[in-house]
Formats: C-alpha cells, structure tokens, sequence
C-alpha cells in the first residue's frame, strides 16, 4: 500500500480515466458516422496509457523524495520516502517507472511509424525531473511546467490518434477533434494552474523552511488569494463562452455544465477571494479537482452534441 500511494495511485487512475474517455467517448463513437480515422488498436492505446501512467508514477516519486523536508512540516503522517520507503527505494522505483515508461514510448512511436513522437516521452521524464528539483522551487514556473504536463497527458492521445493517419480527406475531421481535446487541455492547464497556487498557499509554512520561492512567499498570502480569484476566472468565463457559443441547442448539456462546472467554478471564485486559512485552501483544492474531473466526464456529452 505505501507503493500505490508514493506512485499516488488515485492521480493515476484520473490519467488512465481521462485517456480512456478520449478514446472510448470523444473518438469511437464517430468513426462510422464521419471522417475521423484513429491510429492505435486496443492494444496499441493500451501501451500509451501504461506509458503515460509508468512516467507519471516516476514523476510523482521523484517529487516526494524531494519533498521530505517539506512535507515534514506540510503534511507529517503522509511522509512516505524515509518512513515507509528508504531514499534507495524510492529512487530505484523511480529509474524503474522511467525506464519501463520511456520504453513504451520507444516502441509505441516506431509502430505508428512516427519515431520522431519518441522524444515527447523523453521531454516529459526529464521535465518532471527538473520540476522536481529545481523548478518547483522557483515563482511560478512550476506550477506552469506541471499544469503544462497536466495538459499534456490529454495532448498526447490526440498526437497518437489522429496526427499519423491525417490524409488530404479526413484532415478538417482530424484537426476538428484535435481542436476539442486541446480545449480540454487548455481547460486542464488553467484549472491546475490555479490548483497548484492553492496549494503553495495551503503549503507556505513548509515551503518557506524549505527556502522555496512560491508566489504566497514572494508576494504574501492575501495577494496570492486575489491572483488565483483572478486566474479561476479566466476557466469560469471560457466555460460560459463555450456553452453559449456550442452547446446553446442542447438543455441537458447545458444543465450539466451549469450545475456541474460553472456554479462550482463561481462558488470557488468567492471562497478563494475570502480564504485565509490552510483549511480554506485544502477545500477550494478539492473543489477544483471535482471540477477537473466533472470537466473531463462531460466527454461523455459529445456524442449527443455530434450526432
């Protein structure tokens, strides 16, 4: 059990979950109604997901080696490496989930016949790397980098589906789903983005021991909390846009999106303009990951949108 949840087994499955939907929800559902035209078989899409997932699970182990002093004054009774898991252990997983991961990726970009996709594999392992140990020290660009990976694990799906069968016949039908999953992305990257700054906030005591350099200990608690109010905007506004511009025609869609993302994002706007206690911002945490995933689950709408 202290392996799962070093791996933390519960964000995996939230990658394993939205990949899946892309496939199973957003693509299958139109591949004999449209022009659409997918790359993996069950076997081939299986492979990605245990890639994403063996590279996720390292990254998320190299980040808790690091955090130990940190999470010592955070979070205690869930300190894993040097408890549970000695420091050796934990680094012998961590080169093991990347190996395995990266070779995955290896042997998934030269099926597809794009050997060239290898590299995205080997930008992501390192990248979680530096996040780990340099980056998630410094103002803002970690809490970019990991929403930008966050993002990502969507991308990449859609970087094996559809970019290695786009022919002069189907590339409108291609680039028309590519263009859906990057909303997704961008959706995903801004609702972690400001996730990741409630986080620094709920962490600051820690953070600040370990001479970390967050946006709450550059510019202070109160600033911090007006920034991500600003920032949770910016998704709660799209998401209006979308529905409005998209989806008007369809009731039950829009009943889903208003009781689901859109009231919630409005109810996280206020609490994270008033918050100023680590229990304020552990609560407004867990409300943006119930909007990520109520996010992800609306794939299932689109085959009442596109029918």
């Amino acid at each position: 059990m202290s392996i799962l949840n070093l791996i933390r087994w519960k964000n995996l499955l939230m990658i394993a979950l939205v990949q899946l939907l892309i496939k199973y929800a957003l693509f299958d559902p139109f591949l004999k109604t449209t022009e659409l035209t997918i790359t993996l078989n069950a076997f081939g899409f299986g492979l990605l997901v245990l890639s994403s997932l063996c590279i996720a699970a390292a990254g998320n182990i190299i980040n808790d080696i690091y955090d130990v002093e940190t999470d010592l004054v955070n979070r205690p009774s869930k300190v894993i490496v040097g408890k549970k898991i000695s420091e050796k252990t934990a680094y012998n997983l961590f080169i093991t989930f990347n190996v395995v991961g990266v070779l995955i990726g290896f042997y998934l970009s030269n099926l597809v016949g794009r050997s060239g996709f290898f590299a995205i594999f080997v930008i992501i392992s390192a990248l979680l790397y530096v996040y780990a140990s340099y980056l998630k020290q410094t103002l803002l660009l970690g809490n970019i980098a990991i929403s930008i990976l966050v993002a990502m694990s969507i991308l990449i799906v859609g970087v094996f589906e559809l970019i290695p069968v786009i022919t002069t016949q189907n590339q409108t039908t291609q680039f028309t789903f590519f263009k859906i999953l990057l909303d997704y992305a961008i959706f995903a990257f801004l609702i972690n983005l400001v996730r990741e700054i409630i986080k620094d906030l709920e962490d600051v005591d820690g953070d600040y021991k370990s001479g970390m350099n967050t946006l709450p200990i550059v510019i202070g608690r109160e600033r911090t909390s007006k920034v991500a109010f600003i920032l949770i905007l910016i998704p709660l506004f799209g998401a209006i846009y979308y529905v409005a511009t998209y989806l008007i025609k369809f009731e039950i869609i829009i009943a889903y999106f208003l009781i689901l993302i859109i009231a919630p994002l409005i109810y996280i706007a206020i609490k994270s303009y008033a918050a100023k206690t680590k229990k304020h911002y552990h609560h407004i945490s867990n409300m943006l990951k119930l909007v990520m995933i109520f996010g992800m689950l609306s794939m299932l709408l689109y085959p009442i949108v596109l029918k």
